[in-house]
């Protein structure tokens, strides 16, 4: 970062940030295999979880006044931990801000998040030839699990 570049940080997303939100899950699930970008389906369920933080946390990071990035968590109970468990479900960082630790950063402050949530377990999905993801990821202390996920479309 030069002098010039506003600082980064990490804080919770509010309201007036959902049109940069939507706009970074555009980004998102035009690269990943599985999604296609709606962006009236993404803001209606951006909509809902920050209407309600018992369904989970969106955390976006910036840099003066622009969004550069965004990661979310929901909550949910397992059964195997014995308590709450959060589900890593979108992490994205704008083209050009990555490969500047923007992605480290989010996903830091999503762990600490999930903890001081109570939360057991944070789980989460990327496509399988995502190799800089996996490094970001596993530098936070995630591993691979054996489990395979399926998915049925209701």
């Amino acid at each position: 970062m030069s002098a010039a570049e506003p600082a980064l940080r990490i804080e919770g997303a509010t309201k007036k940030d959902l049109p940069a939100l939507v706009d970074l899950l555009g980004v998102l699930f035009a690269q990943e295999a599985d999604f296609v970008p709606d962006a009236a389906k993404q803001g209606r369920a951006l909509e809902s979880i920050l209407a309600d933080p018992r369904i989970g946390h969106i955390y976006v990071a910036r840099e003066g006044k622009r969004v550069v990035g965004m990661v979310s968590t929901l909550y949910t109970i397992s059964t195997a931990e014995g308590g709450k468990a959060a589900w890593l479900e979108d992490m994205v960082v704008q083209p050009d801000c990555r490969g500047r630790g923007v992605g480290a950063a989010l996903l830091a402050h999503a762990v600490v998040g999930a903890r001081e949530q109570g939360c057991l377990r944070l789980t989460l999905l990327s496509d399988e030839d995502n190799a800089m993801a996996h490094g970001v990821y596993a530098a936070e202390g995630f591993q691979f699990s054996g489990m395979r996920p399926m998915r049925l479309k209701l």
